[in-house]
């Protein structure tokens, strides 16, 4: 009996320092684990944060000369076609891949409406839907080589980049068609150029679509099926198919619909330079992981917010303009971005260290 009293005691101690230390552990991280979780069910709070603070920063600075109209304004429709472009690169990088090709599918798109319209007389509508066609078709074939064939999508939409890159110059003949000319002749090609003004502000159409389709993904990938197949598949392929996701559907899914909006973008660039030009939007893929990388989405897939990759290209803009506001040199907005996409990346691995 007294062996079985003292194996209780015994028992009972061991479970009241078992509790302290959990208490302890619990206190020491109590913080920390308060905040990664807001991170992690929020992920778009760090480049809202962010975005926030850099107008406050250059607003200050500047006084009403960056909280003008005008100025607010001006950086959405600098970054309209960016933030397009960022997010088709979203999706694709929620499921743990890349797209080089984002930037050249893009272009491609633009050349193929405006030169079915001017080289084959073709009616400007049915020229934007064959755009938005090859657009699509691109984007699954790079869909098709991922999920069926299980190529790396680095490689598969670098090489990608190199071929729309190379088809567009040879079947454009590097050939510009000029703004006036489409003016006069298709001017439906620019209507995502088209401007109206609202409370003293001036807004384009290529800016409330941006608007609506950032909306409309980020409503569809929290409230919809297919988005919680598009975080499970970037979040573990094999898991999600052993719990009956059909990864090589969403991922052809996600790669179509890439290709989709980058040809839209390819459109809204047409409205932005008023031109159509092979040489164009050379930088869109940069810009557009930029954005992606800045505004929270994890580059190993499987979580983010899409809203994150509109605040990481408007703080591009805002960086951009507020510093061209202040006089310095072009180098130094580089030099932020950069520094935003390494802060950026090393948050995302820290809510994933404190998380596991």
């Amino acid at each position: 009996m007294p062996e079985t009293t003292q194996s209780t005691q015994d028992f009972e101690s061991a479970a009241n320092r078992t509790e302290t230390v959990a208490e302890f552990d619990d206190h020491r991280r109590g913080f920390v684990g308060r905040v990664q979780h807001i991170l992690h069910v929020n992920p778009s709070f760090v480049p809202l944060i962010v975005l926030v603070a850099a107008i406050i920063v250059f607003g200050l600075l500047l006084g009403s000369r960056f909280f003008s109209p005008f100025a607010m304004t001006l950086i959405l429709q600098q970054v309209q076609i960016v933030g397009i472009v960022a997010a088709a690169q979203s999706l694709v990088i929620l499921t743990a891949g890349i797209d080089l090709s984002v930037g050249a599918i893009m272009v491609f798109s633009s050349v193929i409406m405006g030169q079915f319209t001017f080289r084959y007389g073709i009616p400007v509508p049915i020229s934007v839907i064959c755009g938005l066609a090859v657009g699509t078709g691109v984007g699954a074939i790079n869909g098709w080589l991922v999920s069926r064939v299980k190529l790396p999508p680095f490689i598969v939409t670098l090489g990608m980049w190199q071929i729309v890159l190379a088809t567009n110059f040879l079947y454009s003949a590097n050939e510009t068609i000029r703004s006036q000319e489409i003016e006069a002749n298709a001017p439906f090609l620019q209507f995502f150029g088209a401007k109206f003004s609202l409370g003293g502000a001036t807004f384009t159409v290529g800016v409330v679509f941006m608007l609506l389709l950032i909306l409309g993904l980020a409503y569809a990938l929290r409230h919809t099926a297919w988005g919680r197949h598009v975080y499970a598949v970037g979040d573990d392929p094999e898991a999600a198919e052993l719990s009956g996701v059909n990864v090589h559907k969403t991922l052809m899914s996600v790669y179509m619909l890439s290709g989709l909006i980058c040809a839209f973008a390819g459109w809204a660039l047409i409205g932005r330079i008023g031109s159509v030009s092979p040489t164009s939007g050379q930088l869109a893929n940069i810009e557009s992981i930029t954005a992606v990388v800045i505004g929270g989405i994890s580059l190993f897939g499987g979580r983010g917010s899409i809203m994150g990759s509109l605040f990481g290209a408007l703080i591009v803009g805002v960086f951009t303009l507020g510093l061209r506001l202040l006089g310095a040199d072009a180098q130094w907005t580089f030099l932020l971005i950069g520094l935003l996409i390494i802060a950026a990346v090393a948050v995302d691995q820290w809510i994933r260290k404190v998380s596991a």
